[in-house]
């Protein structure tokens, strides 16, 4: 099946919250207010992080992301508190692909709602979607061995760490290089 006529959801809940792809417009100043106010938590780990981006930047940047999702090439969502309608952070997959299928999740939480295992919850749903739903074969989370938040969620949803690249990739400011955790979940 050619992955355009996949159906893929523009949204979904979990229990605490709802995640929904961007829109066409107008993500773009409240993912801006929750990325530039966490810049310090995320930029160690997230070359957007490097520099504080201009809301033009994050809604041009959501604009692409709407994009890539109708032509099934990335599904990024957008994490909101069902009750309180606020901002948690975004999540999504990244190399998707469909040969595997297959695709990479990807997260940030805006730092003033982390701690409260909201993006825990977030990949879970992602996770049942990806191999109940889209119809992956294999979901992978990968990230800094030194990044001990992020990889305590594929390891509390009982991802398997297949191995450490060590060496593998530039650290996001360039200076060294850093060791990538592998861990993945197959069905």
């Amino acid at each position: 099946m050619n992955p355009i006529l996949k159906e893929v959801p523009l949204s979904f809940e979990t229990e605490r919250l709802t995640l929904r792809a961007p829109l066409p417009q107008g993500d773009g100043r409240v993912v801006n207010e929750a990325i530039n106010r966490s810049l310090n938590e995320l930029k160690p780990w997230l070359g957007f992080a490097q520099v504080a981006p201009t809301v033009e930047e994050t809604e041009i940047n959501l604009r692409e992301a709407y994009v890539r999702f109708r032509k099934r090439e990335a599904f990024r969502y957008l994490i909101f508190h069902k009750e309180s309608g606020e901002l948690i952070g975004s999540t999504g997959f990244h190399n998707v692909d469909w040969e595997v299928p297959k695709g990479e999740i990807g997260y940030w939480v805006d730092t003033k709602h982390g701690g409260a295992g909201y993006i825990t919850e977030a990949v879970k749903g992602l996770t049942e979607l990806a191999l109940s739903h889209i119809g992956f074969r294999r979901v992978e989370i990968r990230c800094e061995s030194m990044n001990v938040k992020s990889r305590a969620i594929p390891e509390k949803l009982g991802y398997e760490l297949e191995g450490i690249l060590r060496s593998e990739s530039p650290s996001v400011d360039g200076t060294k290089l850093t060791d990538t955790c592998i861990y993945s979940t197959v069905r």
